[in-house]
């Protein structure tokens, strides 16, 4: 992921947004990261083939090819839609949703984002009435996706990073579960054995299918996984 995705919404604190860095400086800044595992990271942006595409693309990060790779699997996204997107900071998944012709496209982030032509962005929190309205306001009826690419600040230990990861996953359902209509769809990450046994029941009883979908643009060795829940009941 990018410098500016990798600190996209991870929780309830703001994070100021990093600047991008040139090809031309990669030894520059291997030699002056602050750890080992930040030089690793900085090596693999710079070899990652979807970083570079997402460049050639026009993308603003490469987690676009995430939401297009899951798309092709389900068909999700569908012209006409009004569709919202939880945690969309810098941007990439609101550019892949305009480019299957949305009726209405609105999303919310910790992080500021530049703006996305076509879409109505909030800064604000989700668990914020105030900012959540002020979201819906771009919206003339109830949306027919939800979309979650929320994620919490990894802290290295797997079992804590996912719980945080499903607190994230269980947040964004309960916005589905107020706002979808009946027929909608939900798309949300969620980590190493996907969604949580509760979160899991919760799915089947709301949606007529539920599936997990971890896309060739996830990486290999990240525990990242996506659920795809379509058909909700109301």
């Amino acid at each position: 992921m990018s410098e500016t995705e990798k600190r996209r919404w991870k929780g309830p604190d703001k994070t100021k947004r990093g600047s991008g860095r040139r090809m031309g400086e990669r030894k520059v800044t291997a030699y002056n990261a602050k750890s080992e595992s930040s030089k690793k990271w900085i090596e693999r942006q710079l070899s990652d083939p979807y970083v570079q595409k997402a460049k050639r693309d026009g993308y603003r990060a490469r987690a676009a090819y995430k939401l297009l790779e899951i798309h092709e699997q389900t068909g999700i996204l569908k012209p006409g839609q009004r569709v919202v997107d939880l945690g969309c900071a810098p941007g990439g998944w609101l550019q892949v949703v305009l480019k299957h012709k949305p009726k209405e496209l609105v999303g919310i982030d910790l992080l500021a984002i530049e703006p996305v032509v076509g879409a109505h962005v909030i800064e604000g929190d989700i668990m914020n009435p105030d900012d959540v309205a002020a979201m819906m306001k771009g919206l003339s009826g109830p949306p027919d996706l939800v979309l979650s690419d929320m994620a919490a600040n990894t802290t290295g230990h797997r079992q804590t990073d996912h719980l945080r990861t499903a607190t994230l996953a269980d947040m964004a359902l309960d916005f589905a579960e107020e706002h979808l209509v009946k027929g909608g769809a939900f798309c949300s990450k969620v980590f190493q054995g996907g969604a949580t046994a509760d979160m899991q029941e919760r799915l089947k009883r709301m949606f007529k299918t539920v599936k997990h979908i971890k896309p060739p643009a996830s990486r290999a060795g990240s525990p990242e996984l996506f659920v795809v829940a379509m058909g909700y009941r109301g």
